[in-house]
């Protein structure tokens, strides 16, 4: 007796369609990772009563687990298929497009916190100097995990090709 079920079915091969679900995938999660760092640091201030310095630490911490979570994510949806667009497989242009696309879309993402970050590295501070450079070193970092290691956490954890040449 042969299995009918849905799961049985053969998958399409990539094309458009798979392409552009990959880039969707990489922009959803770097968009919910930037809007959720930012609304962390946009919060902070009303839930801790403390300085920047005083703050800080719970912004790293806070940063770090959403980093956290976002590689989990990034590297779970590489291997989710899709039943309408088919799975996606590792090799040059996959990688390409999620590290390019995925970019180009959702870094502009960041601006938003940089701005937050760039307010958060002059309180306190005499008017138009920047006294608390962590702030700004936290975002370089987080801008290093949106752009490089999300994609790439992404694209490595996609399945190998296994056609044989």
């Amino acid at each position: 007796m042969v299995d009918q079920s849905p799961a049985a079915e053969p998958l399409p091969r990539p094309r458009q369609k798979t392409l552009a679900l990959l880039v969707g995938r990489v922009t959803t999660i770097k968009l919910a990772y930037w809007a959720a760092l930012t609304i962390i640091e946009l919060a902070l201030p009303r839930i801790l009563d403390r300085d920047v310095t005083g703050r800080f630490p719970f912004s790293l911490a806070l940063a770090a687990v959403t980093s956290l979570a976002a590689l989990a994510w990034a590297a779970a949806q590489a291997r989710v298929i899709d039943r309408r667009a088919g799975g996606i497989e590792r090799g040059v242009a996959t990688v390409a497009t999620a590290f390019v696309a995925a970019s180009v879309v959702a870094s502009p993402a960041s601006i938003p916190l940089l701005l937050i970050e760039r307010a958060r590295s002059l309180e306190g501070c005499s008017p138009g100097v920047t006294c608390h450079f962590e702030t700004l070193w936290l975002w370089v970092g987080l801008f290093a995990v949106g752009f490089v290691l999300i994609p790439g956490v992404f694209a490595f954890a996609l399945p190998r090709s296994t056609r044989v040449a």
